[in-house]
């Protein structure tokens, strides 16, 4: 049985009278790449702002690992639940400086650890990070996500602002990821990307749960 992650359980999001999601209901495990896929304003990073209270429902009920979301420290929460957003942010200063924003207390050896899992190594740490390129500041955002150790990584469309090359970068490394236990969360609209990526795919248009899943967007 897989681990328990994510139960969505009709959570409605209504701003003014417009619902960004209708009623939503599904479950993400808590292993392997899971990706949210749906046209654009279906409702996808809404769902993926819930999953770390960066957002509430208007109703309805968010839980992971069986705990509503509502109820859990939302600081503790964002360190077992990362989220690497949709364009790389990175703070001026080096890419050392940048992780221990995230990590203060990190030691040398987290730090590389945490470039490694993002297909970088030790020698960025001295980088400039507002010089670096796309894919590169992806990575480095990635890496300063990951340095907290989270548990489960949420990933909205990373790859959208990167050429071919990075993007493929980008996904070798979250199932690289996936694959040494760190459950991930994908957004996306690109169906050919979910069939790289996924294990498991809910598809949701207009803020509902849509099936079938994987045969759809193979087809």
């Amino acid at each position: 049985m897989a681990p328990e992650g994510f139960t969505f359980d009709r959570v409605v999001v209504d701003r003014g009278g417009v619902r960004a999601l209708d009623g939503f209901s599904g479950e993400v495990p808590g292993i392997g790449v899971t990706v949210l896929f749906g046209p654009s304003g279906s409702g996808k990073t809404t769902l993926l702002r819930l999953c770390n209270r960066l957002e509430i429902p208007t109703s309805g009920r968010v839980l992971f690992r069986g705990h509503d979301v509502a109820g859990l420290d939302p600081l503790r929460l964002r360190r077992t639940v990362g989220m690497v957003f949709q364009r790389p942010t990175p703070f001026p200063g080096t890419v050392r400086e940048n992780l221990l924003i995230a990590a203060p207390d990190a030691g040398a050896a987290q730090l590389v650890d945490a470039l490694e899992q993002a297909a970088l190594d030790g020698s960025w740490l001295d980088r400039d990070a507002t010089e670096l390129s796309g894919g590169e500041a992806q990575r480095v955002c990635v890496a300063r996500t990951l340095v907290t150790r989270p548990e489960v990584l949420l990933l909205d469309e990373p790859t959208s602002a990167l050429d071919r090359a990075a993007a493929g970068i980008l996904e070798r490394t979250v199932r690289a990821l996936a694959a040494r236990g760190i459950a991930a969360l994908w957004v996306s609209h690109d169906p050919a990307q979910v069939r790289r990526i996924a294990d498991r795919v809910l598809r949701i248009e207009h803020g509902r749960a849509v099936e079938p899943t994987t045969e759809e967007v193979e087809g």
